[in-house]
């Protein structure tokens, strides 16, 4: 698989492309899913495998969509104007892999909050061509939890994941079932995420004050979900296990592991215990704005945003007695995959219902969309 490589409207490499004639087999199938968040754009293009999916293609780019949004709740020109650059270069990419056998195209907290957001996908489809749908707090979640249903420990029947995104933070608290169903029992959407905290203390340096303010502010919301759900003596007696989804997380697995460089291989799926996790944020602070500009697995892009989600992090270990953290360089994108790879014709639709787990082939699919959500929004 190769980064895509913006280079004469052509990808770097590509491992095969078929003709629109082509017969194709399960395998051969090629599904898009793209997540256009508060801060990133982001492509993956896979094909299904036995139990999973090989990706071919991959792109990413930050536009930070929603630069500015907590001013006026309106996408600015300028953000918009990078978020379309970056999207016509996924269509390049669609394009060059075409065709696509079923693809999902999502937007998240930026659109949610954007009163102008209808007119932003507006000019989306008339300049790319793509069709952008603007998701739930609810569906956000779901699908976060689906990508990193990979990771899940089957042998640990409840798991926390929490996805900290560039304009909301949602965490979900999964079960599986005696029978490898995974549903979600219940969540919670925080109404910011590491782009608008950044833009809310927009010193160069965040302040102690501002940090600790993001701490007690997340603090007091998780007290409002522990009282519904009781997860304190389940994390403290090790019987849920806690999944961190963003570019936070796995910035604390790259400088827990002193990368020289970011790799995605030897940070996905990794678990950092606790006093790992508070080394690591430590020496992200030590570092200053200048450090983390120069710092190869952070850069001058995520400066600013790697404090913010550290607090929210922070926030987490200190109200709940986690006693070590699973880390997923995976999320929404792999739980559009998933869901379409695994959804079942019925009366001429295509729904994501549960596949039972399969002994031989070790894979259940993630979730049973028909589960009801007992809170958010």
């Amino acid at each position: 698989m190769q980064k895509w490589q913006n280079r004469n409207n052509k990808p770097a490499q590509k491992p095969r492309s078929f003709g629109k004639s082509a017969v194709f087999s399960q395998e051969q199938r090629n599904y898009a899913a793209i997540d256009l968040g508060t801060n990133s754009c982001r492509l993956v293009i896979a094909t299904p495998t036995p139990t999973s999916f090989r990706v071919v293609e991959t792109f990413s780019k930050i536009t930070r969509l929603g630069e500015g949004i907590i001013q006026d709740n309106e996408l600015s020109r300028i953000a918009i104007r990078r978020t379309i650059a970056a999207l016509k270069v996924c269509s390049g990419v669609l394009a060059e892999y075409a065709p696509i056998y079923r693809s999902r195209f999502v937007a998240t907290a930026a659109c949610r909050r954007a009163k102008n957001c209808a007119e932003f996908l507006e000019a989306v489809k008339k300049e790319t061509g793509l069709s952008i749908e603007t998701i739930s707090t609810k569906e956000e979640a779901r699908l976060a939890v689906v990508g990193c249903v990979p990771l899940l420990n089957r042998n640990i029947k409840r798991t926390l994941v929490f996805d900290i995104g560039g304009g909301s933070t949602e965490i979900s608290l999964a079960r599986v079932t005696n029978s490898g169903n995974t549903f979600i029992e219940g969540f919670i959407s925080l109404p910011y995420g590491v782009v608008t905290i950044s833009e809310a203390f927009p010193q160069q340096e965040m302040t102690n004050l501002a940090y600790n303010t993001i701490i007690e502010r997340t603090q007091k919301l998780l007290a409002e979900f522990e009282e519904k759900y009781h997860l304190l003596e389940g994390i403290q007696n090790q019987e849920i296990q806690v999944i961190g989804t963003s570019g936070t997380v796995t910035v604390l697995g790259a400088v827990h592991l002193n990368l020289p460089r970011y790799n995605r291989s030897a940070v996905d799926g990794i678990s950092i215990s606790r006093q790992d996790i508070e080394r690591a944020v430590t020496k992200i602070k030590r570092m200053g704005d200048e450090g983390r500009r120069r710092h190869p697995c952070i850069g001058a892009q995520k400066a600013d945003l790697t404090m913010a989600g550290c607090a929210i992090i922070e926030a987490l270990c200190s109200f709940w007695p986690i006693s070590e953290i699973t880390v997923a360089d995976r999320g929404i994108r792999e739980g559009i995959l998933l869901d379409m790879m695994h959804a079942k014709k019925h009366n001429g639709q295509n729904h994501a219902n549960m596949v039972p787990y399969n002994k031989k082939k070790r894979f259940r699919h993630p979730f049973n969309r028909n589960r009801s959500y007992k809170n958010g929004n």
